[in-house]
């Protein structure tokens, strides 16, 4: 029992308090909701909330982190789980939900008894209705979106439609295209529009497929929501998008035709999001055609592997690129569009070095940098606010945010005309003219004007929002009649305390707002010396501790008078605010445009401040189309890593040259910096054409389509996938998806099963990579084997084609002759690595020293079976290799006609009439004789 009380006391658990009645109608009402595993159910109880019966036990266990916080309501068998949750901890269940997992809906229902109504509900890609809740103390870090797809399976493969609309944002958009059996440019899709939820019809497809497109949503943290095929129709489906959409209906209906599947997919959106419901909706959304193509393809692998995104996991927000590169001033509105941005990377030239340009313009105009992020950080989340206004949700306070961000346009305008270094033309295109565009008369100048009329600014340093009672006539004289009952009562107050003898407030107060409205107080103290004419002249209407409370029939009036000039001035101050709301709301389209710009500023800063503040800083790489020009990185580091502050990084070059070192083959000891160097190339790239500066001394990019990354075992066994098979789904996905102009990173492929079979699997991809896909690849391998692939040549067999392009490289270490002490130098080398160091790193692990001895002595056994010689790049024998040397042929052949004569030797011993001992004295001196030989035969040297 105490360990309860400790528990309530520590959490502040709101006490569950129900009479018998309440609880009676409660439980009979619970009883008539459907059964939704998905659906977190809460109930508001004015002051706290409560959850129940499963929905309960998963709050205990996942927030309180103890099933202590449950109590029974009822009793016996009709008892129901429950748990009391505070108004704080119902913000956290409400984030975690709806921002961070994917597996639940959240529903929210008001009243009490047994008649309760569904309020809110709210899936991970419908946060609407709780935004509120979600963002009240936190900014918005991403716009969730709902993507519905409608599959059609052929011959081919599968035609996927696909629609997804962005409800903060308010835009809808189509995309139709051929996909393969792993579903790459669904999960591509799916990363680069941050989808949260996806709508399929029920048992679309054929089971397997089925499954793997499950797989990629699960992969992707989608959550899935499975809709009747009949709302995947068209019917009507122009009409009600003419609603909805800007402009008019003719671009929509020419949009719209040339799809075939993806319309039937917006249908379904459309009605599961319930968007013609809201008629603050009409009129607000822009439709566009999403095209795979417009940007690299990354999938969830991908993502993972480059660490591009925040994890609950990291030990610091450096240990993602995310959190490196968001420097953001702006409340909310940069860091959703560095979000996007790192999801979808650039693949025009112009476009990746027109974002580089402002970054260079950035990094060095110090002032300029500074004076502007100075400037952004007093600018507001001008999106999410005019989001709320266009809902009708918005308050004064949203409307003055709005126009303290405007206010500080000038100043960022003043800052970017001091500016005059080489890329003014730029600066001037981009951000002036569009500025001066935006603030003019016609735009927001008038909104300036607007809130300045209507606004009664003075009263903001004291936390009121008031419309000034100038704004309008009527409401002046409101005000004007106020202030005049105000002073009556104010005189009023002052003779009374002149007749009583009294002095004003000190002796004699007046209360305003209580529930008899104005009266007269003094204290108990004063009461006998004023009684008579308390009894004669006043009604006394309550005697409690703090004084004596009276009024008379003077001020009952005045105060009467005045309390309904206040509710008359209210009413209209609120039907002004809504009139102030609306015409804020027909600025959408200006405010829009600013947010974009502001964000964008926002980013490209955050990029320039990233790139100057390093301690080694960044480069601009020069960028050249996919079909022409290298890889090219000299000194480049891992951002992320490079960040922590206990590494001290050590630089290394990556040269991917086409027909020379276009697939490099990595090998070296474990901890070598195999892993890091291959990723950190991946990231460079990806930073690069996000229109970053990059962590190298120098650079030169073939802009990549895609980036796959097929980097450790990603843990599937939950889903019944094992390890291995993870592997080759993972790489089968390579396969299939990547072209000449990605990027592949393959780190320990293989691994999953048995040598021969790891390494026959990863020599037989290595081949297709570099023959049919010819993909630039960095290849990570401990199958030493591997590296002869650089050597191979089709001579043999004219039919094959011929393997180039393959380079060898190692990561270099040190190992001590005397004590065989290993040591890293994280260096990146041309050739292979001539030796395992597994064994060394088991010494490191602090292994028992036996362990290690035999371990020695087992991998010395197995390399003296092996019989192939590798060669390494120069030629030269490996150094500490234990394969067969090679010898020349003259030594070959004297070493055989000296076998060949033992051979006969042996033959002729007249074994039959030998006893055993002279035998083997006979065979030992033939032995002696051949060894004494074989000193200076190398090819005889084999057999002792």
């Amino acid at each position: 029992m105490g360990e309860n009380n400790n528990f309530e006391e520590h959490n502040k658990l709101p006490e569950l308090k129900l009479d018998a009645k309440q609880t009676q109608g409660f439980l009979s009402f619970f009883k008539t909701l459907p059964h939704d595993p998905r659906a977190v159910r809460v109930f508001d109880r004015r002051g706290y909330y409560t959850a129940h019966a499963d929905n309960a036990t998963l709050i205990a266990k996942t927030y309180y982190r103890t099933t202590i916080a449950l109590r029974q309501l009822g009793s016996g068998s009709n008892s129901l789980s429950s748990v009391s949750i505070s108004k704080n901890m119902f913000e956290t269940i409400a984030r975690d939900l709806l921002l961070e997992k994917t597996d639940h809906t959240l529903e929210l229902y008001e009243g009490s008894g047994s008649n309760w109504k569904l309020v809110k509900s709210g899936t991970p890609g419908n946060i609407g209705s709780f935004e509120d809740v979600l963002f009240a103390n936190n900014e918005m870090q991403d716009s969730p979106v709902v993507v519905a797809l409608l599959l059609n399976f052929h011959e081919k493969g599968c035609t996927v439609g696909l629609s997804y609309v962005d409800l903060t944002k308010r835009v809808l958009g189509l995309a139709e295209f051929i996909d393969d059996s792993h579903f790459t440019n669904v999960e591509s899709a799916l990363v680069a529009l941050s989808c949260k939820e996806c709508l399929l019809p029920v048992e679309s497809g054929k089971s397997k497929d089925c499954r793997t497109l499950h797989d990629v949503l699960t992969k992707c943290g989608v959550m899935l929501t499975q809709r009747k095929k009949n709302e995947f129709k068209t019917r009507d489906l122009v009409q009600d998008l003419g609603r909805l959409v800007k402009g008019s209906v003719e671009p929509v209906r020419d949009l719209v035709s040339g799809f075939e599947f993806a319309p039937g997919a917006l249908g379904a959106l459309m009605s599961y999001a319930e968007l013609l419901a809201d008629e603050g909706n009409y009129g607000n959304y822009r439709i566009r055609k999403y095209n795979l193509d417009s940007y690299m393809r990354l999938d969830s692998a991908a993502t993972r592997a480059l660490n591009v995104l925040e994890s609950k996991t990291d030990a610091n927000k450096n240990f993602s690129l995310f959190g490196l590169m968001n420097r953001t001033c702006t409340a909310g509105m940069g860091k959703r569009l560095l979000h996007m941005w790192l999801k979808q990377p650039l693949l025009d030239v112009d476009a990746i070095n027109s974002r580089l340009d402002l970054v260079q313009a950035f990094v060095e105009d110090t002032v300029l940098r500074q004076d502007l992020r100075q400037h952004l950080k007093r600018i507001s989340d001008i999106e999410r606010l005019m989001h709320i206004v266009e809902k009708g949700r918005a308050g004064l306070h949203h409307i003055v945010k709005l126009y303290q961000s405007i206010i500080r346009l000038p100043y960022i305008k003043g800052a970017l005309e001091q500016y005059d270094g080489q890329f003014s033309s730029l600066v001037k295109e981009k951000y002036l003219d569009f500025l001066e565009e935006l603030t003019d008369d016609n735009h927001l100048s008038k909104f300036i004007a607007l809130v300045e009329t209507a606004v009664d600014l003075d009263q903001l340093d004291n936390g009121e929002y008031m419309i000034s009672p100038s704004y309008e006539a009527a409401l002046g004289a409101l005000k004007a009649e106020q202030e005049s009952l105000e002073h009556q009562i104010h005189n009023f107050h002052k003779q009374t305390a002149s007749d009583l003898d009294l002095p004003l407030d000190k002796g004699l107060k007046l209360d305003k707002g209580t529930q008899y409205g104005h009266v007269f107080r003094i204290t108990k103290k004063e009461e006998p010396k004023i009684r008579k004419k308390l009894t004669t002249q006043f009604i006394v209407l309550e005697t409690r501790k703090d004084g004596v409370k009276f009024t008379n029939t003077k001020l009952k009036k005045l105060g009467d008078q005045y309390q309904k000039i206040v509710e008359n001035y209210k009413s209209h101050q609120k039907e002004l605010v809504s009139r102030v709301v609306q015409i804020t709301a027909t600025f959408s389209e200006v405010f829009e445009k600013l947010s974009g710009l502001l964000s964008e500023m926002d980013v490209l800063l955050s990029f320039a401040d990233l790139a100057s503040s390093c301690p080694t800083p960044y480069t601009r790489p020069d960028i050249t189309p996919s079909e022409v020009g290298d890889i090219i990185l000299e000194g480049s580091r891992h951002p992320c890593v490079e960040a922590q502050d206990w590494v001290n990084f050590i630089p290394n070059d990556c040269k991917l040259v086409r027909g020379e070192s276009w697939f490099q083959i990595i090998t070296g000891p474990n901890m070598g910096g195999k892993s890091t160097f291959i990723r950190q190339i991946g990231v460079n790239i990806l930073m690069a054409q996000v229109g970053s500066f990059i962590p190298c001394d120098k650079a030169t990019i073939s802009v990549r389509d895609c980036i796959f990354a097929r980097v450790g075992a990603g843990d599937c066994q939950m889903r019944g996938v094992s390890t291995f098979m993870q592997e080759m789904l993972e790489t089968a996905s390579i396969l299939k998806g990547a072209t000449d102009r990605s990027l592949i990173i393959i780190d320990e492929l293989g691994r999953g099963t048995s040598t021969y079979d790891g390494f026959g699997l990863a020599w037989a991809i290595c081949e297709h990579l570099v023959q049919e896909l010819k993909a630039p690849t960095l290849f990570a391998t401990h199958f030493h084997e591997l590296t002869a692939l650089a050597h191979e040549k089709a001579d043999q067999e004219p039919h094959t084609k011929q393997i180039v392009g393959v380079a060898n490289y190692h990561v270099s270490a040190h190992i001590d002759s005397l004590n065989h002490k290993l040591t890293m130098l994280y260096k990146v080398e041309p050739g292979a690595c001539d030796q395992s160091f597994g064994i060394h790193v088991a010494e490191f692990a602090n292994f028992p020293e036996s362990v290690v001895a035999l371990a020695r002595e087992k991998a010395a056994e197995l390399e003296d079976f092996s019989s192939t010689a590798i060669i390494s790049d120069d030629g030269r024998e490996e150094v500490g290799s234990k394969r067969k040397r090679e010898c020349n042929m003259d030594d070959m052949s004297k070493g055989a006609a000296r076998a060949h004569q033992f051979l006969k030797d042996f033959s002729g011993l007249p074994l039959d009439t030998m006893d055993l001992k002279q035998a083997l004295l006979q065979i030992s001196k033939l032995k002696d004789d051949l060894e004494k030989d074989a000193v200076n035969c190398q090819w005889l040297q084999q057999f002792f």
